[in-house]
């Protein structure tokens, strides 16, 4: 019996020591079609933090080519602050400046925002009563090459 389950013991390690098959390659993804399905509805966010991660993720995906990531500098050339406002159905209203003392700066966060191609997260659920906009505050933090990260998503530095 012992020498039974010496040899069982034996050939699970063995098993274990095999080699993983490899992995069957994927197709690269495409982009949806009429025949393909889409994904299902996004769970809207609960809270207006949320919201503005959202937000903040669909601007920094319109605009690869404008942004950094990582440490921040330890002195920031530029700080814009933008007041948005969005409509129950998640299009933008108004986007403005409301603090920035660079010009340039300043167009550039304004175009990064009108550069997102499709409408943000609908905004209703968050809206109190008759309120028709959902308005909120984002920073843009430039480095010295005028690209920019969003306070909401660059975390504790």
């Amino acid at each position: 019996m012992r020498q039974l389950l010496t040899v069982l013991a034996a050939a699970t390690l063995l098993a274990a020591c095999q080699k993983a098959p490899a992995p069957i390659a994927q197709a690269p993804a495409r982009a949806p079609t009429a025949s393909t399905p889409r994904p299902g509805p996004v769970q809207p966010p609960a809270t207006i933090d949320a919201y503005k991660l959202l937000v903040a993720q669909q601007i920094m995906d319109a605009n690869p080519q404008h942004t950094f990531s990582g440490r921040l500098p330890p002195m920031l050339p530029a700080i814009v602050v933008l007041d948005l406002s969005v409509e129950r159905d998640g299009s933008l209203k108004n986007v403005r400046v409301h603090r920035s003392r660079d010009n340039e700066a300043s167009k550039a966060a304004l175009a990064a925002v009108r550069r997102v191609p499709a409408a943000f997260p609908p905004a209703a659920q968050l809206m109190r009563g008759r309120d028709k906009t959902l308005d909120f505050s984002e920073t843009f933090l430039f480095n010295d090459e005028y690209r920019f990260q969003l306070r909401t998503l660059s975390g504790p530095q």
